[in-house]
């Protein structure tokens, strides 16, 4: 089955370069009318300039696509909202968000500064929020719609000298868990996906040798599956040099231990048991684990 995406509008922040332009290009390739946003700033969100999302614009028109150009930044709601109606006068419709917009503040927590902690998160969990947002009426009205959010693996597993980056991206999966669930019934999926490509934000990072295995090319694949009219919900795809996999946040099946003086000391003494990931879950909503836990209680109560 190919992975048509005619007719579709779709909106990708941060596309005017890395993954957000191959993302784009992909998509337009396709056969979706694409907006491109980006704020044209430096790796760590300072400066702007429209001129990176005019040249995916220009790259996607000579190929004989559909494109339009935005500078807004994704932290600020009022230009978000503004960019969301101009796709919608220019095409009528918005069907796919991705989220990519993103930068970097790279420090160890103890020397990071709250500013530059808080600027991250403002980028990549606000960005993410505002734009879901702004899409999200649209998408409600028309029954369809497919959110692709921008995870890491740092958000899910952690990594030095990220720990405002990692708090980011995990919210984001947060995020993607609840409006997976309120938009079930309007039609939208919303998925995320963890990336592990080489682009202007991991130069330096890496060997050489591994940032070639590692082209942005390889992670578009994993986007078009999220953001098709196929698309899973709450789904975490993981995809890097070729290889993709899934991510779930699981719950243990774990013990009973009820109330007591004791039960710190006996907590501490059975901790492997309620650690052991037999019989595991991935959980439907935020609720399974209270469900989980009074049946517990109950069951014990006979």
């Amino acid at each position: 089955m190919a992975l048509d995406f005619e007719g579709r509008v779709a909106i990708v922040t941060g596309a005017g370069g890395g993954l957000g332009r191959l993302h784009a290009l992909a998509l337009a390739a396709r056969g979706a009318r694409v907006l491109v946003n980006d704020l044209g700033g430096a790796v760590d969100g300072s400066g702007g300039s429209a001129s990176a999302a005019q040249a995916v614009v220009d790259e996607i028109r000579a190929a004989g696509g559909q494109a339009l150009a935005n500078g807004a930044s994704v932290t600020d709601f009022s230009a978000v909202q503004a960019m969301a109606q101009q796709a919608v006068d220019a095409w009528g419709r918005i069907d796919i968000l991705v989220n990519n917009a993103g930068i970097l503040r790279d420090k160890s927590f103890a020397k990071m500064s709250m500013e530059d902690f808080r600027l991250v998160v403002d980028v990549h969990l606000m960005g993410a929020a505002h734009c879901c947002k702004a899409v999200w009426p649209h998408m409600q009205s028309q029954n369809y719609g497919r959110i692709v959010m921008t995870t890491s693996s740092t958000g899910l597993y952690g990594n030095f000298g990220q720990a405002n980056y990692g708090a980011a991206k995990l919210a984001q999966v947060g995020l993607m868990q609840t409006l997976a669930i309120e938009g079930a019934k309007h039609g939208i999926h919303v998925n995320a996906l963890a990336p592990t490509a080489a682009t202007r934000m991991t130069q330096g990072l890496m060997p050489e040798a591994v940032l070639a295995a590692l082209s942005p090319e390889a992670v578009v694949p994993a986007m078009l599956v999220l953001a098709h009219e196929s698309a899973p919900t709450r789904t975490t795809l993981c995809a890097g040099a070729g290889g993709f996999e899934a991510a779930f946040i699981t719950l243990t099946e774990g013990i009973y231990l009820g109330q007591g003086g004791q039960v710190p000391e006996q907590l501490a003494q059975r901790l492997a048991e309620v650690l052991d990931r037999h019989g595991e879950q991935v959980p439907a909503s935020g609720a399974a684990q209270g469900t989980l836990e009074v049946g517990k209680a109950m069951a014990a109560r006979g």
